[in-house]
């Protein structure tokens, strides 16, 4: 039987969907499982910047940046030494170590921001929790819908019903449906975070849970999309790919010399096999 995008199973949409969801609902019950299950008070009040290693060790010279004495009044950092002292989770057992270095790496960990649980930290923050919640729902969406459609933007178009879509197959804005969708699910958190940036305004942790969710449903839809688009599968027939609107893809490859000789031959033999009928 024949899926609506002209294969005949969706194995490979379900493997990487699988990931998506195995991953991210993974870290996240580690994220309230590993502070829940460390000695009390192993984890004090963090805070650091996004992006960057600043709880690696308690004295180097890199890595520690958070342990180093800072003004309380500084918009990111204070003195860690007033919060509980100082923190490695280099010196964590390895898998505590893992889920709290990737927190470090990726979120400021700001302790007025993170939920604390055993009288620890959480790895992230709340608006983290709610981006990795998504990106699990993200992925579930695409498990049940998603189709590998050869190009990222009708892959990730997919997940909602053909017949919806159809006019922006008609009018060719597929790419404006695909990424103008997931700016919007983005958008929330853009508001939240760009205007406390900018302002006095002081979200809370709800609003960044809140408004984390629809960010990580979009990232999940964009990580399975990316993942799940591959001409492969179609043996890289664009016209296998069967597309809403009985929309055709036609991409732009250039013809090799190999294939413009066997044009040239065919087209030769044909002009023989004419004239010996006549």
């Amino acid at each position: 039987m024949v899926s609506e995008n002209g294969l005949h199973d969706r194995r490979r949409e379900i493997n990487i969907s699988n990931w998506v969801i195995g991953l991210s609902l993974g870290y996240l019950i580690a994220c309230f499982l590993v502070p829940a299950l460390l000695p009390t008070g192993s984890v004090p009040e963090l805070s650091g910047r996004a992006n960057t290693l600043d709880y690696v060790w308690k004295d180097a010279s890199w890595g520690d940046w958070g342990n180093e004495p800072r003004s309380e009044n500084a918009s990111m950092g204070h003195d860690q030494a007033q919060h509980g002292g100082k923190f490695a989770w280099s010196e964590l057992d390895i898998f505590s170590a893992f889920v709290y270095g990737f927190g470090d790496l990726n979120c400021h960990q700001k302790h007025e921001r993170s939920w604390v649980i055993n009288e620890n930290q959480m790895p992230v923050c709340t608006r983290d929790i709610g981006i990795f919640a998504g990106i699990f729902v993200g992925g579930l969406i695409f498990r049940k819908r998603g189709l590998n459609r050869w190009t990222i933007r009708d892959s990730i178009i997919s997940v909602l019903p053909d017949e919806k879509v159809e006019p922006f197959y008609f009018n060719d804005r597929r790419f404006l449906l695909a990424f103008g969708g997931i700016a919007l699910l983005l958008l929330p958190t853009a508001l939240d975070g760009g205007i406390q940036a900018v302002s006095d305004y002081e979200s809370t942790n709800l609003k960044r849970l809140i408004t984390g969710f629809p960010m990580g449903v979009g990232v999940g839809l964009l990580f399975a999309g990316v993942f799940a688009a591959n001409p492969k599968p179609f043996e890289f027939d664009a016209g296998r790919v069967i597309l809403p609107a009985n929309a055709r893809l036609v991409p732009s490859v250039e013809p090799t010399d190999d294939k413009i000789s066997e044009i040239a031959t065919q087209t030769e033999t044909d002009t023989t096999a004419g004239d010996s009928e006549e």
